[in-house]
């Protein structure tokens, strides 16, 4: 299957939508907004994976394959520990492949918007010192940096097992936005 732009009619209703992309690539905004215009739930699965003081939660795996057996949601399509049974179950992916710099400078700002304003996260957790960028190798910054191009490797390996539409910059997420995504709004809505 082709991949789909942002002008591409989708070839059905989207009903269990993943979202891909780098970190600061706008996955969680991006899911929310669908979710509100699609009447869909949203699970963010970083809330669902880190517990207090950022360690892992053991119930992750089974909360997820709980929500994926549902008929209708939208989530990251993120850890690996859960890609295969969310893809199995999605119909529609959404790949926001924006350029490194956009993705770069806005999990940047994000980063230190979050930090300084001391914005608490999931259960408990803030971003760490900035200055951890420089001794933490799993940083946030240091990790979108470094998984970027694996990330357009993930996503274009998947495109014969979903549809897969690929947005390149947010001028393209607002017209599949208001283009694509609200034609088949519209079907639903009848």
């Amino acid at each position: 299957m082709p991949l789909l732009g942002p002008a591409d009619p989708l070839p059905h209703v989207p009903r269990r939508i993943l979202v891909a992309g780098n970190a600061g690539s706008g996955k969680s905004t991006l899911c929310r907004r669908i979710a509100e215009r699609c009447d869909l739930r949203r699970v963010e699965l970083d809330s669902l994976y880190w517990g207090p003081r950022w360690t892992p939660r053991p119930q992750f795996r089974a909360e997820v394959a709980s929500f994926a057996e549902e008929t209708h949601w939208v989530t990251e399509f993120q850890y690996k520990e859960v890609r295969r049974e969310l893809l199995a179950r999605a119909d529609t992916l959404i790949w926001l492949d924006h350029p490194f710099s956009m993705v770069m400078g806005r999990l940047v700002s994000r980063t230190i918007r979050r930090r300084a304003g001391g914005v608490e996260l999931w259960n408990g957790n803030q971003e760490p010192s900035l200055w951890s960028v420089f001794t933490d190798s799993e940083h946030i910054l240091r990790w979108g940096w470094k998984t970027y191009r694996r990330n357009r490797t993930r996503v274009l390996e998947l495109v014969d097992e979903v549809v897969v539409v690929r947005l390149r910059g947010q001028g393209q997420v607002e017209r599949w936005l208001a283009g694509p995504l609200a034609s088949v709004g519209e079907e639903r809505a009848r």
